[in-house]
């Protein structure tokens, strides 16, 4: 296979189909950000490390440094630019991000965020300790780390009560 080998691939990222041409070993990550101008996935270690470029994949998260596009084909990407509502309505996890300032660079953020929302909807949100837990995959650097944990804690009690509402 040469670098200029090439194949079509369909994505559903955030409710929209995008079709793309991509060699074989181009990364999920690279898709959004170079194919598709999808920028909010952050690329850091690209190693899988450091959990910057977490996205969900039918609704799991996943690095997208180390998953390929086309592992991805006829699956229902999410990335952070597709958690807020249609009409701009923050999600409740973002919006606690920005109640409790756990964003600080704001590199590592959209990660963060996309890995709290699992946690929460995951059921791992039921004390600190936990939450440290499950989102030890995901680095800080500024060292936010209290904060994000207030700000999942708070989003997992809002979601919790939002659902008791509907109910």
């Amino acid at each position: 296979m040469t670098s200029k080998t090439r194949i079509p691939i369909q994505l559903q990222i955030n409710g929209h189909r995008h079709e793309l041409e991509v060699e074989p070993r181009v990364t999920l990550l690279d898709a959004l950000r170079d194919h598709l101008g999808l920028t909010g996935t952050k690329k850091g270690c690209d190693q899988g490390q450091c959990g910057a470029c977490t996205v969900h994949v039918d609704g799991q998260r996943v690095l997208a440094c180390l998953t390929l596009a086309a592992q991805a084909e006829g699956r229902a990407i999410t990335s952070i630019e597709g958690l807020a509502e249609g009409d701009g309505m923050l999600h409740a996890v973002q919006a606690a991000f920005l109640e409790q300032d756990a964003f600080q660079c704001g590199y590592c953020t959209p990660g963060q965020i996309m890995s709290a929302v699992a946690c929460i909807r995951e059921g791992h949100a039921g004390s600190d300790d936990e939450i440290r837990e499950y989102m030890a995959g995901n680095l800080c650097r500024c060292g936010a780390y209290p904060h994000i944990v207030a700000a999942v804690r708070q989003a997992a009690l809002e979601v919790a009560s939002s659902m008791e509402t509907a109910s």
